[in-house]
């Protein structure tokens, strides 16, 4: 057992498995008390059982650490709320939310479905959303805690994945309103956008080039919870780690610019000004292909 989250309170979503079951041992390992939150549910988001996250906590326990399971559905307000009064109920505090739940399916966007669509942006989106949104209640009060949610390089977007690019996207904007916003009360939020083998990586057409083990991600999640990235000030980033790799993505910005001489455009002036002057800024998957 190590020390880097000694007396710190941690709940981790989707910790029954892959990246979340990584989180959840490695802040165990480091001291955290651990709340392990898991719908138990397939890939595609199915047939829940609150077995699996009951075995987390086993481990947990075997290994020395505290732990408790909640098996709630946390695309509902509800059960986001309920991963936070787990924690208060059971170790009278909340230090850091790990939102890593998430589920698939995939289609082209012109045949997905709403069926496809909605329990998608549910679990990843506004699953980040009712746990940011409890726990932020909490630590706004206590004045200290970090938020953390799970993205994806898909926010750049998806041949087939519209639906999950969709989400990715709007964990790092819901990331960044939280950094933003809570900043003052000393609360922290940063994204992860993990690269590592687990049920969902392994749908990957054509694979992954760069790629590592769900524990090299518990690493940074756990770096990023601790006291040593809060006091460098840590907030409103997102990194990618592979293996080997740990990567910070640049902060949204306007890349060029150009004014209309008179005040106001016209789609013709536009048509003459827009290609010389500001152009685009070409999509790396279109560039390099998506499966490159």
């Amino acid at each position: 057992m190590g020390n880097f989250l000694a007396g710190k309170v941690v709940a981790v979503t989707g910790a029954g498995r892959g990246i979340g079951r990584a989180v959840a041992l490695a802040a165990a390992a480091e001291g955290a008390q651990v709340v392990v939150n898991d719908y138990g549910v397939s890939v595609d988001g199915a047939s829940p059982t609150s077995e699996i996250a009951s075995g987390v906590v086993k481990e947990i326990e075997a290994a020395g650490g505290e732990a408790v399971a909640v098996a709630d559905d946390i695309s509902t307000m509800a059960g986001g709320q309920r991963v936070v009064d787990v924690a208060l109920s059971s170790f009278g505090r909340l230090d850091g939310v790990v939102c890593v739940a998430g589920i698939l399916r995939e289609r082209m966007l012109f045949n997905m479905a709403e069926e496809e669509w909605d329990p998608v942006i549910a679990t990843h989106l506004k699953g980040t959303f009712t746990v940011f949104r409890a726990a932020s209640a909490v630590m706004r009060q206590q004045r200290a805690g970090t938020l953390i949610g799970f993205t994806s390089g898909n926010h750049q977007g998806s041949v087939s994945q519209a639906n999950y690019s969709a989400a990715k996207g709007g964990v790092i904007s819901l990331v960044r309103s939280a950094a933003l916003g809570l900043h003052k009360y000393g609360v922290t939020a940063n994204a992860v956008a993990p690269v590592a083998r687990t049920r969902m990586s392994a749908k990957v057409p054509g694979g992954l080039v760069e790629i590592g083990e769900p524990e090299d991600v518990a690493a940074l999640v756990v770096y990023l919870l601790s006291d040593a990235a809060r006091a460098l000030g840590v907030t409103g980033q997102v990194y990618t780690v592979a293996g080997a790799k740990i990567a910070v993505w640049a902060q949204p910005r306007e890349l060029r610019a150009v004014y209309a001489s008179g005040g106001s455009w016209t789609p013709e002036m536009i048509s003459e000004v827009l290609p010389g002057s500001v152009g685009v800024d070409p999509m790396p998957l279109l560039v390099r292909g998506p499966d490159a």
